[in-house]
C-alpha cells in the first residue's frame, strides 16, 4: 500500500491505550506509509508514532492515498465534504473503525467502503 491516511484518538488528546497506536504501528511494520490527523491529540501522537507523517488537516491528509481509514468519532470527520475527499485520493477507499458513515451513500458516491463490525 503507497500511503495510508489514519485519523487517531477519539475526543480527546489522551493517546494512552488508543488502538490507534497498536494499529499504526503494525501498519508501519508491514510498510505501509501513514499520514494522519487530529484536530486534538496530534502533539501527543507525535511523541508516541514514529515514521508518521502529521497533517495540518484532513483534505491534506486524503490526497494522494489509497485508503482512508477513520478510527475516531469527532465531529470535524462527520462533516467532511466525502466528494472532496474522495478527488484527493488515489484510490477511493473507506476503512471506516467508527461506523460514522453510511455504507449504501459513500458507495453511491463510488468509494469501496468497509465498515468495522458491520
Amino acid at each position: 500500500m503507497e500511503c495510508l491516511v489514519y485519523l487517531l484518538s477519539p475526543d480527546t488528546d489522551d493517546m494512552r491505550d488508543a488502538p490507534s497506536i497498536i494499529i499504526a504501528n503494525s501498519l508501519l511494520e508491514m510498510g505501509a506509509k501513514i499520514k494522519a490527523y487530529d484536530p486534538i491529540a496530534m502533539s501527543n501522537a507525535k511523541k508516541i508514532l514514529k515514521n508518521v507523517n502529521f497533517q495540518s488537516d484532513s483534505y491534506s491528509v486524503a490526497k494522494d492515498c489509497d485508503v482512508l481509514v477513520i478510527m475516531t468519532e469527532w465531529n470535524e470527520f462527520r462533516q467532511l465534504d466525502l466528494g472532496r475527499i474522495k478527488k484527493c485520493m488515489k484510490k477511493p477507499v473507506l476503512l471506516d473503525g467508527r461506523n460514522i458513515y453510511d455504507p449504501q451513500k459513500l458507495r453511491g458516491m463510488g468509494f469501496t467502503y468497509i465498515g468495522v463490525g458491520r
